[in-house]
């Protein structure tokens, strides 16, 4: 190996290096899952034996743990039914379903005994949360293990868990185990389930899975057993399976944050491997009607991981699976649950947004309950790039996101983004402000760094934070390490308050030999402006103003058009002049945000034309 070789390799490890430690270097708790699971299709009962061991990463000194218990979310009174049946708007899923449920019908689950180190853990069941008294306290730095048995009833599929959906399929299991809590610099996130968002430990799982032989079975993870199980998964030796009416599956699934599987007798399941990327496997019902749209399903999903890859990170497992089940779409990790009886694009839209999920609730996994907007909004993000990329066309991908965004200002349900999911006072305004709002954060964010900046900090990010539960903050330094200016203004500002986005264009006018152009600030919310002067000879003059607090300004050579830097505007001047060379005849409009990437509330302020003769313009 020459010496100039090994230099260049020494500076791509400490790049790489420091590049991964840029951010997100909070502790991580970590999980191990060791489970045996049986399932009666007759009584729709399951059972389970496991071995969780948990190392505590934390500075602190356990004497309890949390479980989530999800199931027990669809039974009459429970936080979830009476949210449902008291909340303005109800999620049309739901409404007073669970109250109507009957005995056999119900969800359940319950931990029935439980052991550390040989000595009994005190249980206390508190609806969809467990606390686990432990007989020893986990001292910071150290790990235990925890033996319990557990018992649950599948209910009928009322959202995203459940058994016989809507379009027949047998199970959907998703939060069914009992799952433990998150705890980190905040403490324990033992939030209740009232059908919103999810939060989890990184750890490994190993399930096997016994259930009635003549069902085909989709789960995270990678089977073990496939000469054992056939059903479509490919084995290298020939199928053999063992004598009986049922049949264990064995799944292994390192460094995800959760567990989900699915059932059905009449599964047809489609392999389609990739040179360089996952395996691709997709579970649908076996019918004529479905069978046209889903066998177009793969060629669509390998473009799409191909261009998530590419443009915003590698996908780190081996395998994803698309699976009928479910709702609608609900993420898990290497799997997405998802109804199937679609038009193509319906099912290639619902299919990308949930397997682009992976990248953000699946390898940055941040806690969904308290940043919502960082999973779905850039979910939305990253799939309106991909949908665009695998149908064409030449518009803005974003722009509904704005007008999303804009339509939920303007209704008087706008609350911060900052609100924990479960708090919204309505469905609306939380659906609004995880997907639209969201999206058109970082849409916009554009405008601020350059596009360049922000497609490489979204890189950045998901480099730095992968497999670490990043919060808001770790998302601005991202970007100010990337662009080099301060951003705490864009991410407080429009996370933690409803204030909204007006600038106007107040006056333009002719002064001696050049053109005098004044701006203001009407709305609350403070941004940088770009402004676009376009001539009768069909010319443009593209100019930016930065803001004061960014102690900076994008790169000319970093947006997607070069432009002219003015100076800075003081955040506390509630107007800004500049003044350009030429004859205000020869113009023939004024604009600012040209480009439309921004949430301005008001765009009839926003541009100035001028007939032929005009001298200039002013508003009040």
């Amino acid at each position: 190996m020459s010496h100039a070789f090994r230099a260049a390799s020494l500076l791509a490890t400490l790049f790489a290096s420091f590049f991964a430690q840029a951010q997100c270097d909070r502790w991580q708790q970590r999980v191990k899952y060791d489970m045996d699971v049986a399932l009666n299709a007759s009584t729709h009962r399951f059972t389970g034996i496991a071995t969780l061991a948990y190392t505590n990463n934390s500075p602190d000194t356990l004497r309890e743990v949390f479980f989530h218990l999800y199931f027990n979310a669809f039974r009459p009174g429970s936080e979830m039914d009476v949210r449902s049946r008291t909340i303005a708007d109800p999620d049309a899923r739901v409404t007073d379903r669970i109250a109507a449920l009957e005995p056999h019908e119900v969800g359940e689950l319950r931990v029935e005994r439980m052991a550390q180190g040989g000595k009994a853990v005190q249980l206390e069941h508190l609806g969809t949360v467990l606390r686990a008294t432990l007989a020893q306290p986990l001292l910071p730095g150290r790990s235990t293990t925890l033996a319990y048995a557990f018992a649950g009833q599948v209910p009928v599929q009322i959202r995203r868990s459940g058994r016989d959906n809507a379009e027949g399929v047998a199970y959907s299991m998703s939060q069914w185990y009992p799952k433990l809590a998150e705890y980190d610099h905040r403490g324990w996130h033992a939030i209740p389930y009232v059908g919103r968002e999810f939060h989890g430990v990184w750890g490994d799982f190993d399930v096997r899975l016994t259930l009635d032989s003549a069902y085909t079975v989709a789960a995270t993870g990678v089977l073990q057993n496939p000469e054992q199980v056939g059903h479509g998964y490919p084995s290298k030796k020939a199928v053999k399976r063992p004598a009986g009416n049922t049949l264990t599956w064995r799944f292994s699934a390192k460094d995800v944050h959760d567990f989900a599987w699915a059932a059905d007798k009449d599964y047809k399941h489609v392999v389609r491997p990739m040179a360089d990327g996952p395996e691709l496997h997709f579970f649908y019902k076996d019918t004529p009607e479905l069978e046209a749209v889903w066998r177009q399903l793969p060629e669509y999903m390998e473009k799409n991981f191909r261009f998530m890859n590419e443009h915003f990170g590698r996908y780190p497992w081996p395998q994803y699976s698309f699976v009928q089940g479910g709702d609608g779409g609900m993420e898990y990790p290497m799997l997405t649950l998802i109804t199937g009886n679609r038009r193509l694009g319906s099912l290639v839209g619902v299919s990308v947004h949930e397997s682009v999920h992976s990248w953000y609730y699946g390898v940055l996994a941040s806690n969904e309950g308290r940043f919502a907007w960082m999973d779905e909004g850039m979910t939305e993000y990253a799939s309106s790039k991909v949908m665009q990329h695998l149908f064409g066309g030449d518009g803005d991908p974003h722009a509904s996101s704005i007008d999303g965004y804009l339509g939920l200002a303007e209704s008087g349900k706008h609350e911060p983004a900052s609100m924990h999911a479960d708090h919204f006072n309505t469905n609306a305004a939380y659906g609004a402000t995880a997907y639209s709002f969201g999206e058109m954060l970082i849409h916009q964010l554009g405008s601020v760094v350059g596009e360049k900046d922000l497609a490489q900090g979204l890189r950045r990010y998901y480099a730095a934070c992968k497999f670490k539960h990043p919060e808001p903050i770790d998302l601005e330094r991202a970007f100010e390490k990337q662009s080099g200016l301060e951003l705490d203004w864009y991410f407080d500002e429009w996370v933690s308050s409803t204030r909204t986005l007006d600038y106007a264009i107040a006056e333009v006018m002719q002064v001696g030999d050049s053109i005098r152009i004044t701006l203001q600030r009407k709305g609350e919310m403070l941004m940088p402006v770009d402004v676009m002067l376009v001539g009768r000879d069909g010319g443009q003059l593209l100019f930016h103003v930065p803001l004061s607090l960014a102690r900076g300004a994008k790169r000319p050579d970093r947006d997607r058009a070069p432009f002219t830097q003015l100076p800075s505007w003081q955040w506390t001047d509630p107007r800004y002049t500049f003044s350009v060379k030429g004859d205000i005849t020869s113009l023939a409009g004024v604009t600012i945000d040209p480009f439309t990437r921004t949430a301005e509330r008001d765009r009839d302020n926003d541009a100035v034309i001028f007939p032929e003769g005009v001298r200039g313009v002013a508003r009040p």
